[in-house]
């Protein structure tokens, strides 16, 4: 029995049922088996009483007249007539004795001669069946030990005296052609039946397993799959199975839970380095960007520069901005006033991510449907637009192609920043907004510093990665004018 803990139970069970099939089809056959050799072996007892009644009215007359040759045709002919005599059937006898319990005539007669007396065995079950008076009631004993049936039948006169008697003997031998013929027939019936119920008892052994082995399933990849995944495999249903089932669900949500809460904790846990990360340089980039910011405010009122060098300041200026509110945007609860949007603020995007495309001679498409100024933070959306177009061209690679997408409308302004390099897995998608989350080069504040922005603007950020491209997908809603 030991091998069979190891099975699994969409086995045991199968096996089982097959098992306890084989089982009761073996005692039906046996109980049928027996069955029919008591039927045969009554057919017989009846068969040998209305023989022995035909013979003792047959031999009434051969009798009375003291005809022992006449009689002794008359027991002849029930065991195939003249070619029967002086020949013995090994497994019917047929004896007929007078009223003293003499031998008369015998089918037998080498061993039961004329006027003998019966002793042995054969003397002991005669005088066993033979009744003293006239009854005319046929009377049975079955011998275990010589395994004979003995059916013994008075021969009575008209006037009831008792003439005689007529013992007929039965080998159960006899019984055995008939036996096996008809067992032979149960067997084959048997196996046939087994050739049916077998299969569609491991088959309905299997959809009753089936429950179990799906719950142990679900069970042994608790720690490796989602629970999503975990909980369309579970049983449900109102047996004791089912019930499990359930218990296993709610556990599958009380542990995602749970998983949820460890995220949560170890977002927290890094928004917390961060904000005393840049609560220590806040200070100290400030501090030089209001000085540099200073410098060039008083270059312009008190300098003249020529255009080309008023373009390239202003340039500085909006990085020097854009730098600030940077850092601003690293800490997630600051809110940074600064002017709106204007068209020139994205095309500086691109302009100062130009050299990059180039230098991994990458394909940018580049799309810009804006009015001439949006009502939305300027340093905000370029910070937004830097991030999202930077991971882009890292991830496009050399001789990518990328595109940009920038429009305003419906009340809302949307960015689409695509690029055809290599599918993001899906496991870093499920935490591609955490803070030093990264799949490849880079600090892995990025996408975490875009998302703390589109969050403080009201908006929405997706992603979609998959052969041919991965996108991500920024809306933000425009406030309605006053």
């Amino acid at each position: 029995m030991r091998p069979l803990r190891g099975l699994s139970y969409q086995v045991k069970v199968p096996l089982a049922l097959s098992a306890v099939i084989v089982v009761v089809a073996s005692i039906i056959a046996a109980i049928l088996g027996a069955r029919i050799y008591a039927d045969a072996k009554g057919d017989l007892i009846g068969n040998a009483e209305s023989l022995g009644r035909t013979l003792a009215h047959a031999l009434t007359p051969a009798m009375l007249r003291d005809e022992v040759w006449q009689a002794y045709e008359a027991i002849i002919a029930p065991l195939g007539g003249e070619a029967a005599i002086g020949t013995k059937d090994p497994h019917r006898t047929i004896t007929v004795l007078d009223a003293d319990r003499r031998v008369y005539v015998s089918s037998d007669p080498r061993h039961f001669a004329t006027l003998d007396p019966i002793d042995g065995t054969l003397g002991s079950i005669a005088e066993a069946l033979i009744p003293k008076s006239g009854e005319p009631t046929p009377h049975t004993i079955e011998d275990e030990k010589s395994r004979n049936i003995f059916v013994a039948v008075p021969i009575v006169a008209d006037d009831g005296a008792l003439l005689g008697s007529v013992l007929l003997s039965y080998s159960e031998d006899v019984l055995l052609p008939r036996f096996y013929s008809t067992v032979q027939r149960v067997l084959l019936s048997t196996v046939i039946a087994l050739a049916i119920l077998v299969p569609f008892g491991w088959l309905i052994g299997r959809r009753l397993a089936a429950p179990l082995t799906g719950l142990a399933s679900a069970m042994s990849r608790v720690a490796s799959s989602p629970v999503t995944e975990l909980a369309r495999g579970v049983y449900r249903g109102e047996d004791e199975i089912g019930q499990l089932g359930a218990r296993f669900e709610q556990m599958l949500r009380e542990l995602e839970d749970k998983r949820r809460l460890e995220r949560e904790m170890v977002a927290a846990d890094r928004l917390a380095a961060i904000g005393r990360l840049t609560a220590g340089i806040a200070h100290e980039i400030n501090n030089p960007l209001a000085g540099m910011l200073t410098a060039i405010d008083t270059t312009r009122k008190h300098g003249d520069p020529d255009p080309v060098v008023a373009k390239t300041l202003s340039l500085v200026e909006r990085g020097l901005q854009q730098i600030r509110h940077t850092v601003s945007a690293l800490l997630v609860e600051a809110r940074v006033e600064t002017r709106e949007l204007a068209r020139e603020d994205v095309d500086d995007v691109r302009t100062l991510l130009q050299p990059e495309v180039e230098a991994l001679e990458q394909c940018l498409e580049w799309r810009c449907r804006l009015p001439k100024s949006v009502p939305l933070p300027s340093a905000s959306v370029r910070q937004i637009l830097i991030n999202l177009l930077l991971n882009a061209i890292q991830a496009a690679g050399r001789g990518g192609r990328l595109s940009c997408h920038v429009a305003a409308e419906g009340g809302q302004m949307s960015v689409a920043v695509r690029n055809d390099g290599r599918p993001i897995p899906a496991d870093l998608r499920e935490r591609l907004f955490e803070p030093f989350s990264t799949g490849g080069e880079g600090s892995g504040l990025g996408l975490w510093v875009t998302y703390q922005i589109v969050e403080q603007l009201g908006g929405s950020i997706r992603v979609r990665s998959g052969p041919p491209e991965t996108e991500f997908t920024v809306d933000l809603p425009l406030p309605s004018p006053a």
